[in-house]
């Protein structure tokens, strides 16, 4: 055995020195093929006594699998090299394109760091503004009551058949949310998805983005509001924007009032964009109905705030003058590309 294992570690030895695949696969064949060293071992067990033959036998294999394991790992090594070779190190490197942002990440981002800079907190993640809604917080505390034309099927698409839940509508009722798990004063912008059964045309589409707003303290007055949104208005669209303030109406506030930017295409010259009006809306607002703020677990004669909501979808549509909505949803690349 121990010659045995001398001419071995010889064998090894050649091999560890072997300079290509060619000249191991010869070492291989001569240590390790039909005719090779070990099997000129075996024919040796018949010279042994019957007790020392199981030793032998057994000593013999591993030293074959040892030395098979030795070879497949100087192969693989050979393998590895023979593949990094292929690498051309002189070339250049490859460019890979990145990707950017979507158009409408890039207005949400830019209307959120204009609030942000406001002084107001951003609120996002399932806890304080599901996607998923109950009726109530939708609806009912935001003083929308039963018998209003939003509440039916044909506007809503609820996911029971009591109605109790719903994919929500707008992201209003994150503020009844916040109210109710924060103190004065309250001061947050709430962007996300919204959901109405909508058909698919160029300018609605059964999901859209909005941000949400919501300001609630003492002695807050449309003073405030005015203050706040125009100087949002200007930021976003350009200092020299004109800005007009229109009465509308929402259930959740009162006062409420729609803004409006001169158009940014025509100058107030009339065109498609404006409905040859000369003017573009950009967002709904109010004061804090009373009963929305009671809702939200303040005391509306202590207390009193503004809320205004802003189409995402339809900001990014004015300030790229991109006139259908679909182009937002179709991961078109060449449209893509140009943001």
């Amino acid at each position: 055995m121990d010659e045995i294992l001398k001419k071995i570690e010889e064998s090894l030895e050649r091999v560890s020195q072997a300079k290509n695949p060619d000249e191991l696969e010869n070492l291989r064949i001569e240590i390790l093929g039909r005719k090779g060293y070990f099997a000129e071992l075996s024919p040796l067990m018949a010279k042994l006594p019957a007790d020392q033959k199981p030793i032998y036998g057994r000593q013999i294999n591993e030293l074959r699998k040892r030395t098979e394991e030795i070879f497949n790992e100087i192969k693989e090594a050979f393998k590895k090299t023979s593949e990094e070779s292929k690498f051309d190190l002189t070339l250049p490197g490859r460019s890979h394109p990145i990707g950017q942002l979507h158009p409408l990440s890039i207005i949400e981002k830019r209307i959120i760091e204009i609030f942000v800079s406001m002084g107001f907190d951003v609120v996002t993640g399932p806890i304080l503004a599901p996607e998923i809604e109950t009726d109530y917080f939708n609806f009912e505390a935001l003083n929308i009551h039963k018998d209003h034309p939003t509440r039916d099927t044909q506007d809503s698409l609820y996911l029971d058949a009591e109605h109790k839940y719903l994919l929500r509508t707008q992201t209003s009722p994150v503020q009844i949310r916040y109210m109710l798990e924060n103190e004065l004063p309250i001061q947050m912008v709430a962007p996300g998805r919204c959901f109405r059964r909508d058909l698919v045309d160029a300018r609605h589409a059964p999901m859209f983005h909005q941000v949400e707003g919501l300001l609630v303290d003492e002695g807050i007055n449309f003073t405030h509001l005015k203050g706040v949104l125009e100087l949002f208005a200007r930021q976003l669209f350009g200092q020299d924007r004109k800005v007009r303030f229109r009465p509308d109406y929402f259930p959740f506030t009162e006062p409420s009032a729609e803004i409006a930017i001169d158009c940014t295409v025509c100058g107030q010259k009339g065109c498609r964009t404006c409905s040859y009006t000369g003017w573009m809306e950009i967002l709904g607002c109010g004061m804090v109905h009373p009963q929305v703020i009671r809702n939200g677990g303040f005391d509306p004669e202590k207390v009193s705030g503004f809320a205004f909501g802003i189409g995402i979808d339809r900001t990014a549509m004015l300030m790229y003058r991109i006139g259908d909505i679909r182009l937002f949803l179709e991961n078109d690349k060449r449209f893509l590309d140009q943001f």
